[in-house]
């Protein structure tokens, strides 16, 4: 054997060998993931609905996995911020995004996004589904009802106002939806999040709200607001004394929020597997499930293929409400 074919056959060896390590290292981060803190991007300030549910999932996830789920918000324009910083993100599987109906609902509002969510994530799991909520600030609202609300509304046309977590999110549409169907006119004060709006609703800066279950729960149940209706056909077993839109003469009003997971496109995808494995265990524990009651809302059941199929037929779904009720940026 000549020095130069042995010279070539030990380069061979030392390149196999390293190819080999490199993909027996790239099988075992995968395996067992999470190998490390993983970040979770929540596009919303803190004391919003999506933020309500992600530190309850931080918890339950380092208790079950030993390792840190770091909640990152990164709150603006209507949560498409954040979307488009996770879409942009690394696709180890340590960066996760935590999206929501508003995300849905963002492609028929806005004319150009840096992102497109179903080209530029994968999706993994429906978290959450609470029902919309119409909550008003009982001093700037003194009302006992619904019935007393709607009257009231109805005599002061543009007097009102109501908070939103930003132009395009469900919170805004919601309310656009309530003022077709009721034919009133509320003047729309949009925030950069639902933990904002809620602060100002809760200080009388703003005058009610159609927010999400999620959030509003706490201050419900503290009586800083007071809820008068619950959107859909039945009440929340969360707030069983609050009416549903059905009982008030409005079946069509059935919005709601929903709160998903996605990990950016080209995720491996036996890390994907291990996400969504560590995901069904958080909805199996006891804590999780009773933070969940809490806000009125269920652990989703959908596999990411069944999400996936949601998630398009939601924005097709959003993207005719948006058209029927002339919605536009502010």
């Amino acid at each position: 054997m000549t020095a130069s074919s042995l010279l070539n056959r030990r380069t061979l060896l030392t390149c196999a060998a390293a190819t080999a390590a490199m993909t027996s290292g790239l099988a075992l981060a995968q395996n067992t993931w999470p190998a490390k803190p993983v970040t979770l991007i929540v596009p919303f300030p803190a004391g919003g609905g999506t933020d309500a549910f992600a530190r309850p999932m931080s918890g339950a996830f380092s208790k079950q996995t030993g390792r840190t789920l770091v909640i990152e918000n990164k709150g603006g324009a209507g949560g498409t911020l954040g979307a488009g910083l996770a879409a942009r993100a690394q696709p180890d599987g340590y960066t996760l995004f935590m999206g929501a109906v508003h995300h849905a609902i963002a492609p028929s509002m806005y004319k150009k996004l840096d992102y497109d969510l179903e080209r530029d994530f994968v999706p993994l799991a429906l978290l959450a589904k609470v029902p919309q909520v119409l909550v008003v600030n009982p001093k700037a609202m003194a009302v006992e009802n619904f019935q007393e609300f709607l009257k009231l509304v109805k005599a002061n046309p543009a007097k009102y106002n109501y908070g939103s977590a930003g132009t395009g999110t469900s919170h805004h549409m919601a309310g656009e939806l309530f003022k077709l169907q009721t034919k009133t006119f509320i003047t729309h004060i949009p925030y950069t999040g639902a933990g904002p709006a809620l602060r100002d609703l809760v200080g009388g800066q703003v005058d009610m709200m159609f927010d999400g279950l999620g959030s509003s729960a706490v201050h419900i149940k503290g009586g800083r607001i007071k809820a008068l209706m619950v959107s859909g056909n039945k009440r929340s077993p969360a707030f069983p004394d609050v009416p549903c839109a059905a009982e008030l003469g409005l079946p069509d009003y059935t919005v709601s929020t929903w709160y998903g997971l996605w990990a950016p496109k080209g995720t491996p995808a036996d890390v994907q597997t291990r996400v969504v494995e560590e995901i069904n265990k958080l909805a199996a524990a006891d804590d999780i499930k009773a933070s969940w009651a809490t806000n009125g809302a269920e652990f989703g059941t959908l596999t990411p293929k069944q999400f996936g199929t949601f998630v398009s037929g939601e924005i097709k779904q959003w993207a005719a409400v948006v058209k029927a009720s002339g919605a536009k940026l502010d």
